[in-house]
């Protein structure tokens, strides 16, 4: 296949006209049923069609017996296989005799489970590459493609749309990256469970993204690899363009063990495969939490000029454990400019930290945050900003919703204020990021403990993260700046 087909391939697979299942169960629990399901609720507009032994309709859609009995004028670019191992090649033929151009196989039975399903994953392979069909699997689990409302999966959830392009070879993986998306509404573009990767890899898929004007970050779980050289060559040239964060597994002798009986992967060299990160200006996350949030943050922040961080707080307490994990880390914690702290002396008490930390020492009036913000964000020593306490006004507001005294003597009028603010803050960490051009990162407990609170709702609303702790913004901030720093320094040498 020449890379235009494999180019064309790509689009059938996420862009498809028409989508056929086959393998569909009328039992809610089979793969077959909950693919359908998938695909019919979720908004696909594209022609969906299904096959099944007894021809039975499921859920309003008539079922062939065979891709033979599909009306003449049935039109589809992917086939989502849910059929037995040994159905699958007369299955390829039959539908790439009908033009399907992509393939996603859900089938296990193939490498992972031992020599015959290694012979069978290879005939399956040499078919696909004779027909020109993209062969995505086979054990998968599904793919999304949101700019076409497709979500043609075995499993849930169906992520919000946004920027992050998820490739795994673990689907398990693909469901947690799309829950955390789903939790903190930064979305993606495309995702895909590349099962056993037996034609397509996690490379391939990348190598699409790269070039996928809907997708800004790449976001891949990985167990190993055949040809570590050409996976490293080929993400550094991804890289260059498109940031990518990678989460993988096998790192330990116990994890590499079970890569092998999960996909058949065979795991690398972990102090190797670090190495080729650091070379690469690849993200590499130690957890799944990590990897999202450093995903997301790539895929809803600007990338910094340089490492000069300032925390703005309003308690002293988030801003000293902030401090230190930027001490830490690979930023910098900078001493305040005096004249910022000059501009900030105006509109705060002298009780004020005056230095960084910027703690507002609860002095801060009706305007002081996002004025605070503003100031501080465009003076040219500050790179970017960690911002600490938002939602703590409306989680006044909660207990005083839920308290017995609610709605009398003015609560009802203070609970107003207190939500209203705190979406104004949030609202101005993203307008103040936009127009400045550095990151904004705003961290809060709420965000996992109360995620309703007005404060994280509100900067959910904006499209971007908030972070769950400081530690993690900051964590999140560095991979941020690691990058920048990697492609800076490209450049120059390019220059």
């Amino acid at each position: 296949m020449t890379p235009s087909d494999r180019a064309g391939a790509f689009d059938a697979l996420f862009e498809p006209r028409g989508v056929l299942v086959a393998g569909v169960s009328n039992h809610p629990g089979k793969f077959g049923f909950v693919a359908l399901h998938n695909i019919l609720t979720q908004g696909y507009a594209g022609a969906v069609y299904g096959t099944n032994l007894e021809g039975v309709d499921v859920l309003g859609v008539p079922m062939a017996r065979s891709v033979a009995e599909l009306p003449a004028d049935a039109v589809f670019d992917l086939v989502f296989v849910c059929t037995p191992a040994a159905a699958n090649v007369d299955l390829l033929r039959a539908c790439a005799a009908r033009g399907a151009r992509a393939a996603f196989v859900t089938s296990a039975g193939y490498g992972e489970a031992g020599p015959e399903g290694r012979a069978a994953e290879a005939e399956l392979v040499a078919v696909a590459q004779e027909l020109g069909i993209l062969l995505i699997g086979p054990n998968g689990q599904g793919v999304v493609s949101t700019p076409a409302n497709l979500c043609a999966q075995i499993v849930a959830p169906n992520p919000p749309a946004g920027a992050i392009g998820i490739a795994s070879q673990s689907g398990n993986f693909v469901s947690s990256f799309q829950n955390y998306a789903v939790a903190t509404g930064v979305g993606v573009s495309r995702a895909v469970s590349a099962g056993n990767a037996a034609a397509v890899s996690v490379a391939d898929v990348l190598e699409y993204y790269g070039s996928d004007p809907r997708t800004r970050v790449g976001l891949a779980y990985v167990e190993g690899f055949t040809d570590g050289r050409s996976f490293f060559e080929r993400a550094r040239a991804i890289g260059a363009a498109t940031p990518l964060v990678l989460l993988k597994g096998g790192a330990t002798g116990g994890g590499a063990r079970a890569a092998s009986s999960h996909t058949g992967a065979l795991a690398s060299d972990d102090l190797v495969f670090d190495g080729m990160c650091r070379q690469a200006g690849i993200t590499r996350a130690a957890t799944i939490e990590e990897a999202f949030e450093a995903a997301a943050t790539f895929a809803t922040q600007p990338l910094p000029r340089g490492p000069r961080v300032a925390v703005v707080t309003t308690a002293g307490g988030w801003g000293v454990v902030t401090a230190d994990a930027i001490s830490r880390s690979s930023l910098e914690l900078i001493a305040l400019p005096d004249d910022l702290r000059r501009e900030i002396d105006q509109r705060l008490p002298p009780r004020w930290s005056r230095n960084n930390p910027i703690d507002l020492a609860g002095g801060e009036t009706r305007d002081t945050i996002p004025e605070v913000l503003d100031l501080v964000a465009r003076h040219d020593d500050v790179d970017a900003i960690i911002y600490l306490g938002l939602g703590i006004q409306s989680n006044q507001a909660r207990l005083m919703r839920e308290g017995r005294f609610w709605p009398d003597h003015g609560l009802e009028r203070i609970v107003a204020y207190h939500e209203r603010q705190d979406e104004r803050f949030a609202e101005a960490a993203a307008e103040v990021s936009d127009a400045t051009g550095k990151p904004v990162l705003t961290a809060t407990e709420l965000a996992v403990t109360d995620p309703t609170n007005a404060g994280p709702r509100a900067v959910r609303a904006t499209g971007r993260l908030c972070y769950p702790s400081s530690h993690r913004a900051v964590i999140a901030l560095e991979h941020l700046w690691r990058y920048a720093r990697h492609q800076q320094r490209h450049e120059r040498v390019m220059a």
